[in-house]
């Protein structure tokens, strides 16, 4: 496994792998490595011949408030883990690499980047996914990238990029892992306190229960005010709590319109959780 860190570099690699008919998969990912991560990459394997697993924690995706100076590095473990599996190069470029001085473009998405989700909370998000997703597409020229469905919304925006930019990536995505108590993995789960920990499965047990309420034809509205005080209840602040189209994630009143996602956002104590599951 190489870890390369220039452009130069990893032209080269892919270069090879691209004369000799061999397909590449991209896994993208901010480091702090977990079986979610691990999942992904397991996918990229049984996609292509040659994986790629990118560790870039991404500025342009954080406000001034935001937690990047805090957000979990570990390059050391994470290249450990990653060795041990099938993985052919590591992509680790730094902040001057991806964002070099001079550099003004950006990539503003539209659609699913723009339904009062998590670009109501966090409007800066999504411009910086998809310019860092964008880069790093042309960048490993991958046949496949691999994205996780526990960041849901931001599954849907980068498969609308990759579609509307004509990028000949195809994107995949791999069910949310869960601890066996429900909680989604996630990097910002190490910010949680001991009694913080036991209170977050609240999140999915609450996505589950409205779930199944809505399936047995349950109305939405009802079953939402009901799911957000249980989340109250249990200590969060919740930012949202909704049903959306599972496709365009855009608003819908009954559950008969489409298949249904439901998505949630909340903060425990300093640690701010999202969910979704399939109704």
């Amino acid at each position: 496994m190489r870890v390369v860190r220039t452009i130069a570099a990893l032209r080269r690699s892919v270069l090879q792998w691209k004369e000799a008919g061999e397909q590449i998969a991209l896994v993208p990912t901010m480091g702090a490595l977990h079986a979610g991560h691990l999942a992904l990459v397991r996918a990229a394997e049984g996609n292509a011949q040659r994986v790629i697993v990118s560790i870039f924690v991404n500025p342009a995706q954080f406000s001034p408030e935001e937690d990047l100076t805090s957000y979990p590095r570990d390059f050391a473990a994470d290249r450990a883990t990653l060795k041990r599996m099938a993985v052919d190069l590591v992509w680790a470029p730094d902040n001057a690499v991806m964002y070099p001085a001079g550099f003004a473009t950006r990539v503003v998405p539209s659609g699913p980047a723009c339904v009062g989700l998590e670009d109501k909370f966090r409007p800066h998000f999504f411009t910086g996914v998809a310019t860092v997703v964008t880069k790093l597409l042309v960048q490993c020229s991958p046949e496949f990238a691999v994205f996780g469905e526990k960041d849901y919304q931001q599954l849907k925006v980068v498969s609308r990029l990759a579609n509307d930019l004509d990028l000949p990536t195809r994107i995949a995505a791999v069910p949310t892992v869960r601890e066996k108590d429900g909680l989604a993995l996630s990097s910002r789960n190490a910010y949680l306190s001991q009694s913080e920990r036991a209170q977050a499965p609240v999140l999915y047990r609450v996505l589950k229960e409205s779930a199944a309420r809505i399936a047995d034809g349950e109305v939405l509205p009802r079953v939402l005010k009901d799911g957000a005080a249980a989340i109250g209840a249990a200590g969060f602040r919740l930012d949202y709590l909704d049903a959306r189209d599972d496709e365009t994630l855009r608003p819908v009143s009954a559950a008969k319109q489409a298949p249904l996602r439901l998505l949630v956002a909340a903060w425990l104590g300093k640690t701010r959780l999202i969910d979704n599951v399939a109704v």
